[in-house]
């Protein structure tokens, strides 16, 4: 669910401002050497408070925000139904998302004619379309659903000659970072036109799995990633999860879990990498 707004704190700040809530502050064009520092001056032209953790926003239109996309069902004309994102790898055309995504699990088989659409928002695919050379997913998943190993890779062909690592950049793969890091997940609510996104604490499920609180992650924000030490300045983060595993990702909007990446997980990277090589 989207956060409700603070009336009684927005009416206060107001107050201050010099304002009704039906008017506009009046501002003198420079401030009196006497005026306090929080003056009502100020506080008109403040920036908004910040999200609280746990709260999802609207997610900005951002380079590192565009290596998270929507996954639909041939083209974009239909509905997305999961999330993926752009990590690293040697040969520049590697997504994460969940396994059950792509895979049905339990003898299932795989999703055909799928694409990923980065940075998709009302409609719009800034960064193109593009389409799957390989879905790599592990054996247990496809033989019994194995919710520890509900994690997938895609490979991407190539769009317009260019690599997708070279288009928008990566974040990193995390394995075996251990449990309580402070986390930002992104990702396309079914139905929505733009992602959400959150920031919040992990922590430990079990032995094979992360839990995090943060509101509104409905359906198809399956495969969102879970990134953590992000660096402002190189524009990378390390992704230690996405939503799926313990009940698909979970069966309430406002809890989410997450496989916890281990050697398995590596392993299936390291799968995934090979099938780039052959491309």
């Amino acid at each position: 669910m989207r956060p409700r707004p603070c009336t009684s704190l927005l009416l206060i700040l107001l107050a201050l401002a010099g304002c009704s809530s039906g008017g506009t502050a009046r501002v003198p064009a420079t401030r009196p050497p006497d005026t306090p520092i929080w003056s009502r001056e100020r506080l008109a032209h403040a920036r908004p408070l910040g999200h609280h953790p746990g709260v999802s926003h609207t997610a900005r239109a951002t380079l590192s925000n565009s290596r998270v996309g929507a996954l639909f069902s041939h083209d974009t004309s239909g509905d997305h139904f999961c999330t993926a994102s752009v990590v690293s790898s040697p040969g520049k055309s590697l997504l994460i998302t969940a396994a059950h995504c792509v895979h049905t699990g339990a003898g299932g088989g795989y999703r055909r004619d799928i694409v990923f659409a980065p940075g998709y928002r009302d409609g719009r695919t800034p960064d193109g379309i593009w389409q799957p050379a390989a879905l790599v997913v592990d054996p247990r998943w496809t033989g019994s659903g194995d919710p520890d190993l509900d994690v997938a890779f895609i490979v991407l062909k190539p769009l317009d000659g260019k690599h997708i690592a070279d288009v928008l950049g990566t974040n990193r793969l995390g394995v075996d970072r251990g449990f309580g890091h402070d986390v930002r997940i992104t990702g396309y609510p079914e139905g929505g036109n733009e992602p959400i996104t959150c920031g919040n604490r992990i922590s430990r499920q079990n032995d094979h799995q992360m839990r995090i609180a943060c509101t509104g992650y409905s359906g198809g924000t399956s495969g969102s990633p879970w990134v953590t030490d992000f660096d402002p300045d190189t524009r990378k983060g390390s992704v230690i999860g996405v939503i799926g595993g313990y009940q698909k990702g979970g069966d309430s909007d406002d809890v989410s879990y997450s496989p916890y990446f281990d050697a398995a997980v590596r392993r299936l990277y390291d799968r995934a990498v090979a099938q780039e090589g052959k491309g």
